[in-house]
Parts: structure tokens; C-alpha cells; sequence
């Protein structure tokens, strides 16, 4: 397994990690034994970085996440996050960056995850009503007890993260990116690669659409929270099959899978760049990791890019609602 640094501060992760949330939370067909089969299986191929957050379940994934770390918490580089806050029974309950909320949330996660410090701690989004000084240097108070090494944020505008690396070095943002949701070209990846900051895809195959095994919506079980995005509804879903098959033409004239095609073009955009694909079944974990091994020539990536340029996508990423909460 190869490494990717992430920003100057000595984090230094696989060149691919692994989402955990989907093992617990949003995403249909939860399966604890099969996500633990999942998590010792990438720890196996070399995957050391985990990402979990405290609104996934919420609470249980990093609870499944701790189970897996005893007795290997030495060989996982371990990500989690707080910010987004939701109640006991899963209801929304906004964004929370106080500092007073920071602390109490990182002493939650550690004590959920059986951990004495966690190697990357993110803000999930930026709370409006906050400074971001007085979050990021309640974050910073973590570092120097000793509970938290790095410092991450995810979803926040370039203004935003320029902002909180005055205050204390950020060495990773995450933000969505991938084939079909390219935003982040335009301003924040010139402004983290001016600051030294590491990037870290989420969401790299879309959510899914990108592998090619949707083509209905029936395809998404019921009390699967994707029904609800707008590029899986209506006309937007069908016009984005479309942008699918462009992709599924080009990975079998190159041999791979639409998965690995898309995932390999993500990890080609910077050596800053780690991608966290999610997933809670082994044999899709196994084809991720094919897309480390293909390479992509500058004609492959040109034929892409034309295959799905910027703005491709038909349809916002999230509903109105999550929308409001990102780029902050």
C-alpha cells in the first residue's frame, strides 16, 4: 500500500482509506459482522486510514469502530468528526462549533471509541453563529492535551479555512468530490495547496451512482436516505445514467470497472489527494482497491473529463436543507 501525506504537519495515511458510515447509518442493509469482516479485510490490504464521526448512527458507528480498534489501535490511522448534532432518536438538530460543545463531544468520542487521543479530529460543518477562531482554537486546546493529533475540517469554504489555519495548522479538509461533483477546483483545492493543507475526497463514486449498479430508482431500498437527494430522483436520475454510461464505455475499453475508473481519476487529481470510499461489504472493498493498481494515461484522463466534465451532473448534491450547511 502506498501513503499520501496530508498536509505539512507529518500526518501520513494510505493512499486510500475507507468511510465507515455507511456500516451504520443512512444507507440500507446494516450488518455489524460483515462491516467487522469489512474493517479487518482493509486493515489486511493496507488501508490505515478510518473515517467515522460521531452523528453516524448516531453514536453507533464509532462504537462498531472501537470494537474493531482493540488490539490493533497501533496500526489504524483513526478520523473522526463533531459538529453535526442529532438527538437520540436521529432528528436533526443542527450544527453545534462551540467550544464548549467541542470538548464535550471529544471526550464522547474517545470514550466510544476506547481511545486515548484520535489521530485526525474534523469539524463536520461550520456552525454560522461561531467564529471560526474560537472553534478551531477550542480544537487547538485538544492537541496540546494530547487527545488529538491533527487538526481537519470538512465542507468549508476557502475564506473559512484560511481563516482557521491562522489559528492552528489544519492538515486535511473533506469535502465531496468525485466525477460527477467537481466544485471544490474552482477555489479550495488552489487555496489548500497554497496553505499545505491534504484533501480528502468523500463520496469519490458518487454516493454509489457512479459504479453503475443503479439504473432505477428501485434499485435504492426504501429507507435508503439517497432517495431523498435530488440526483436520484426524476429526470435528474435519468440524466445522470447517462453520464454513468459514458463512464461504463470508457473503463471497459480500459479493462477496469466503472468503480475503479472513477476512484483512480479522483486519486490522479494530486498526490495531496486521499479519497475515503465508503463501504460495509468486502467484495466491493476489494474492487476499490483495484483502482490503486490502474494507471491513467493523459489521454485516458482528457477522454474523461470529456466524458464528464464539470457541472455534468444533473441536480444539486443535497437537499436544500444539508445544502445550506456546506461550503461555509
Amino acid at each position: 500500500m502506498r501513503t499520501r501525506r496530508l498536509g505539512t504537519q507529518g500526518l501520513v495515511v494510505s493512499a486510500l482509506g475507507l468511510g465507515c458510515m455507511g456500516m451504520s447509518d443512512f444507507y440500507a442493509g446494516r450488518d455489524d459482522a460483515e462491516s467487522m469482516a469489512t474493517l479487518e479485510r482493509a486493515l489486511d490490504l493496507g488501508i490505515t486510514f478510518f473515517d467515522t464521526a460521531d452523528v453516524y448512527g448516531p453514536h453507533t458507528n464509532e462504537e462498531l469502530v472501537g470494537r474493531f480498534l482493540r488490539g490493533r489501535r497501533d496500526r489504524v490511522v483513526l478520523a473522526t468528526k463533531f459538529g453535526n448534532v442529532r438527538d437520540a432518536n436521529g432528528a436533526w438538530r443542527g450544527v453545534n462549533g462551540r467550544p464548549e460543545y467541542v470538548r464535550q463531544s471529544c471526550d464522547a468520542s474517545l470514550k466510544r471509541l476506547g481511545v486515548g487521543h484520535i489521530d485526525l479530529y474534523y469539524q463536520h460543518r461550520v456552525d454560522a453563529n461561531v467564529p471560526i477562531e474560537d472553534t478551531i482554537g477550542a480544537m487547538a486546546d485538544l492537541v496540546r492535551e494530547g487527545k488529538v493529533c491533527y487538526l481537519g475540517m470538512s465542507e468549508a469554504a476557502a475564506a473559512t479555512v484560511r481563516r482557521a489555519h491562522a489559528v492552528h495548522p489544519i492538515s486535511a479538509l473533506q469535502t465531496e468530490y468525485s466525477l460527477w461533483t467537481r466544485d471544490v477546483e474552482d477555489a479550495i483545492l488552489p487555496t489548500l495547496r497554497e496553505l499545505g493543507i491534504g484533501f480528502v475526497p468523500y463520496s469519490p463514486l458518487g454516493r454509489g451512482f457512479l459504479t453503475g449498479r443503479f439504473r432505477t430508482i428501485d434499485d435504492l431500498p426504501a429507507d435508503d436516505v439517497r432517495r431523498s437527494h435530488p440526483r436520484f430522483q426524476g429526470e435528474n436520475f435519468e440524466k445522470n445514467l447517462k453520464l454513468v454510461d459514458r463512464i461504463c464505455d470508457l473503463a471497459r475499453e480500459k479493462g477496469c470497472t466503472p468503480t475503479q475508473l472513477a476512484l483512480a481519476w479522483v486519486m490522479a487529481q494530486g498526490e495531496d489527494i486521499v479519497p475515503i470510499p465508503g463501504t460495509k461489504r468486502r467484495a466491493y472493498l476489494d474492487e476499490n482497491i483495484g483502482a490503486l493498481f490502474l494507471q491513467l494515461t493523459a489521454d485516458d484522463l482528457r477522454r474523461i473529463c470529456e466524458a464528464a466534465p464539470k457541472g455534468a451532473a444533473a441536480g444539486e448534491r443535497y437537499p436544500a436543507q444539508a445544502m445550506a450547511a456546506v461550503n461555509r
